[in-house]
């Protein structure tokens, strides 16, 4: 890891881990767990939760964490959530959404020779590995699940664009795992930036802009909506 990273990690850190506060009188249906595609722009209230939130007008309680990853064995801050599978709070929760896995191969493997650490995630067919293992836990509870697939690149001034590949097949078996149950829905984003079109980043074309962020949340809440 970059010196950069190191000290990039734990501003993201504090600037992601302010979500989740529960307003007085409702009970929360709805929990998210993630990294920071789901947890940016949340100090600002613009995050897709915060999306969620506004279109469904009810509390979504928000747990994710920018850098969080699947696979993480530091056992302190996996606890505070840099293991996504930790982000959990027990509750009577109808919807979970999550995301996860991009961390794990650009940070894990530069998504370079990474062969390994995608098996370790999931498994081609998309039965075994920690993703399938997660939303296992989190349909026992009785919970739907809504697995939000990442951004690509718009092909242009992208550190994360050499990850392409990568992020299409994490995806691919995610799909695989999804259809084998009627409770998980995987909704991809693969095609919502269009080639050139710089608006659905932020400044560091890696996560979302508001715009993104808007449009995201905007279809995970019509998911809700209509199942």
């Amino acid at each position: 890891m970059t010196l950069f990273r190191c000290l990039l990690l734990p501003v993201l850190f504090l600037i992601s881990a302010c979500g989740g506060a529960v307003p007085e009188g409702q009970s929360p249906r709805i929990l998210a767990m993630g990294d920071s595609l789901l947890a940016w722009h949340s100090l600002a209230g613009k995050s897709i939760s915060d999306t969620v939130a506004r279109e469904l007008q009810e509390p979504v309680v928000d747990r994710s964490v920018s850098a969080a990853r699947i696979i993480y064995k530091l056992p302190i801050s996996g606890a505070a959530g840099m293991n996504i599978r930790k982000q959990y709070t027990p509750g009577e929760w109808d919807w979970v959404i999550v995301n996860g896995g991009g961390n794990d191969l650009w940070l894990g493997c530069g998504c370079f020779a990474c062969n390994r650490k995608m098996d370790k995630l999931i498994a081609s067919d998309g039965r075994k590995g920690a993703i399938p293992g997660m939303l296992a836990e989190l349909r026992a509870s009785g919970a739907k699940v809504i697995y939000v697939g990442y951004l690509r690149s718009p092909g242009v001034g992208s550190m994360i664009e050499h990850c392409r590949d990568e992020g299409n097949e994490l995806e691919a078996r995610i799909e695989r795992l999804a259809a084998l149950d009627e409770g998980i829905f995987f909704l991809s984003n693969k095609d919502l930036v269009p080639y050139g079109d710089r608006s659905y980043h932020a400044l560091d074309m890696i996560h979302p802009s508001v715009k993104a962020s808007s449009e995201i949340g905007r279809k995970v809440a019509e998911i809700i909506r209509t199942n």
